[in-house]
């Protein structure tokens, strides 16, 4: 069986040296739980930054050697390299944009070089200690550029990515340089997992938007040759953990300590690490608010505020900490008396029977951070109330808040709301805070680490085996000489060959779409060859075909079978073609023009066609459905039809189709060779109307009526010119 490696920026271990000894300490977080819990199903194997640097290198061979007994390996990063990989790119520059806060966020060249070493450096790692049968799975902001490493030395690797912190809206990250570098990076993944809906949502925007694959459906992404999933996977808690713990007599004896030295005064929890996302001022503005609201709880509650410290080394939290500290000292000084303290701060970290502690303790706890990937002091907090009485104040912008909706949720903007909120559960009954427990509960008990982890590993599997059967139908190097052996001992061969998509790459003015010499020196030598016919057969106006290729001893079929011309004669028309629609149709089409900034209509002789690549791709999206519904109503009974391009929507007679026209040219031929290519649905029809032994190609990945699909217009060139070479 496939081992699991897990990449991520520190290994479930940190290693220091005390006395000349190297300790292990093993790490305590749920990440750590929740994946050490796949090994029952398979080896793990774990490669990450040990939290040591060295650049002893028996020191190092010690580390390696004591980590590979757990099965693990190290990754040794340079001390002039960490600094701008960790503190530099990661926290001050993804970590507050990702979180909201783009006044903080801070691009240098330098920091972002030594975060692409740093990844590169990772990828070395890996590539030493693994094989591409392994399955990877990539954890977190610091590594976003290793998935595309591992895919491209592993191509048919299953690789994973989980991001554990928010994913921002796309206005926000089309603000940084390394964009597009940072969204390659994730997507050389088969699996992107984010913890709410609303982080898949944004991540799949920004991808359409700035980097314009928009094949997406039901959060797949088709890209080249594979299938990308991107879905929501909230990350939960160990839950049992915790629940247990409460009955640990180390924790029993810290619960009744705290009783005794709180006396009657009711406890607000509100715990978190020392961050700008966290809204640690605010919660202690509101809780003024809150006393000055409801004065007769004075003396009455006091707030348990446990802050651990976290990036001192930062700016930014320098500032922060002297923020909390002023206001934390301001409000015991207006409210405190000898007999009371309104905020009681701890700046430490706490050990865990003693959080326990506080958790069964507190009868509130107050979790209001501004932005938080999902917040697990929450889930840990709901889960230690076995008695189930307990209120949880928690901000709407925490991905927990998407579970735990039995919550008093709050806007962590809205100060009055909150200091409302407190007093809310401060008078709240006994069977509603039951009740409210109890369902969350129930939810965080279902919805462990354990379950996390393994959900998102068969999903993994799964979307991998999607990216199979795609190959299955790929135009591989096999196909490709079979096609050309037979090509070379035909002796009647017919080339039908569509033009945008297909012989050139999109533009967002059609008109700049033009070919180029290397297409020009193709089709030429194919054309002179006796025994080739080779057909355009394209949704183009015939103005525009005969300009490009109307020298050329090829046929050329325009507007999607309208028009046809031979190699040697001129245009003709199919039959009469009634055109006395065109005007109710040009009508409306202009009204989406107007609404619609970025789009166009064209006017063919026997169609028009409504075009968008430049629109927005939400708006896009909305006008299309809109403009379809429109258009279904409006041609009813006119015998026209409906056409979805690569962003175009076309109106034509029903009776005309590339199907219909490449009948007519096969209609009476003995072809013993036939190839199609084409991009589209229009095309769809030619391949449909050619015999099984033809040769069906489809650029692109969707799905279709074709034999094989081909990567990209690129790989249409190179097949087309080793068959002219061919056949000179």
């Amino acid at each position: 069986m496939s081992r699991l490696i897990i990449i991520s920026n520190r290994l479930p271990v940190t290693i220091s040296e005390r006395n000349g000894e190297l300790i292990l300490n093993p790490s305590a977080g749920g990440l750590a739980t929740g994946l050490n819990s796949l090994k029952a199903e398979r080896e793990v194997h774990w490669i990450g930054w040990p939290g040591i640097n060295t650049s002893k290198k028996e020191k190092r061979l010690a580390i390696t050697e004591k980590l590979e007994a757990l099965n693990m390996t190290p990754v040794f990063i340079p001390k002039d390299k960490f600094s701008g990989y960790y503190n530099g790119f990661s926290n001050s520059t993804l970590w507050p944009l990702f979180h909201y806060f783009q006044q903080y966020s801070d691009f240098y060249e330098r920091t972002w070089r030594d975060y692409q070493y740093v990844n590169y450096l990772f990828a070395e790692q890996i590539f030493k200690s693994t094989k591409e049968d392994d399955i990877f799975w990539v954890q977190d902001y610091q590594l976003m550029l290793v998935p595309q490493l591992i895919r491209q030395q592993y191509p048919q690797a299953s690789i994973g990515f989980f991001l554990h912190i928010p994913f921002p809206t796309y206005e926000l990250l089309r603000t940084m340089p390394k964009r597009k570098e940072l969204l390659n990076g994730v997507l050389g993944a088969d699996l992107i997992g984010f913890h709410t809906h609303d982080y898949v949502r944004h991540f799949i925007s920004a991808v359409s938007r700035i980097l314009g694959h928009d094949q997406h459906f039901l959060g797949r992404i088709r890209l080249e040759d594979r299938v990308i999933e991107v879905d929501s996977f909230p990350m939960g808690i160990d839950y049992d953990k915790y629940a247990d713990a409460v009955h640990k007599p180390a924790v029993v004896k810290e619960v009744k300590r705290y009783k005794k030295e709180i006396g009657d005064v009711k406890i607000i929890l509100t715990i978190d690490r020392l961050d700008y996302s966290k809204g640690l001022p605010q919660r202690v503005r509101a809780f003024k608010l809150f006393l000055e609201k409801y004065p007769e709880f004075q003396g009455k509650v006091s707030m348990v505020m446990i802050v651990v410290p976290s990036r001192d080394n930062i700016k930014h939290y320098n500032t922060l900490k002297e923020e909390l500290d002023k206001r934390v000292g301001s409000i015991n000084s207006k409210y405190g008396t000898i007999s009371w303290t309104p905020v009681q701060y701890y700046y430490r970290s706490v050990t865990f029977n003693r959080l326990i502690a506080w958790y069964k303790t507190a009868p509130i706890a107050l979790i209001t951070p501004f932005r938080d990937g999902m917040n697990l002091v929450a889930k840990e907090y709901i889960a230690t109330k076995d008695d189930g009485k307990g209120s949880l104040i928690l901000s709407e912008m925490a991905g927990a808040a998407k579970e735990l909706v039995s919550a008093l949720q709050v806007n962590p903007n809205d100060l009055h709301h909150i200091a409302d909120t407190i007093y809310q559960a401060l008078t709240m009954g006994e069977e509603e805070q039951i009740e409210n427990v109890r369902e969350m509960q129930k939810v965080l008990k279902r919805n462990n680490v354990n379950r996390w982890a393994s959900i998102f590993l068969d999903n993994l599997l799964e979307v991998r085996e999607s990216s199979k059967k795609i190959l299955k139908n790929h135009f591989d190097a096999k196909k490709e000489k079979e096609l050309i052996t037979t090509y070379d001992s035909a002796k009647k061969r017919l080339f039908l060959l569509d033009y945008d998509g297909t012989l050139v790459n999109f533009r967002s003015n059609p008109n700049s779409a033009r070919p180029t010499k290397m297409l020009y020196a193709t089709i030429d030598k194919l054309s002179k060859e006796a025994k080739n016919r080779v057909v355009i057969i394209s949704g183009r106006d015939k103005a525009s075909l005969e300009k490009w290729f109307g020298t050329y001893k090829i046929d050329l079929i325009a507007e999607h079978g309208a028009w046809h011309k031979n190699r040697s004669g001129n245009w003709k028309q199919y039959n009469h073609i009634n055109v006395e629609w065109k005007e109710s149709i040009a009508t409306i089409f202009q009204q989406f023009v107007d609404r619609t900034p970025g789009s166009f209509v064209e006017e063919k002789n026997y169609s028009l066609a409504w075009h968008y690549r430049k629109t927005d791709p939400d708006l896009a999206n909305i006008r299309k459905h809109e403009l379809m519904e429109k258009l279904s109503y409006a041609i009813t009974g006119k015998n026209l039809q409906i056409m979805e391009g690569n962003k175009v929507l076309e109106v034509k007679n029903d009776e005309i189709n590339k199907g219909r026209a490449t009948l007519k040219l096969i209609d009476k031929q003995d072809f013993d060779f036939m190839l199609a290519i084409g991009d589209d649905y229009t095309d769809e029809d030619t391949f449909k109307a050619l015999p099984p032994e033809a040769y069906t190609l489809k650029v692109g990945f969707s799905e279709t009526a074709a034999k094989y699909n081909i990567n990209a217009v690129e790989n249409v060139i190179a097949l087309l010119q080793k068959m002219s070479e061919l056949s000179n």
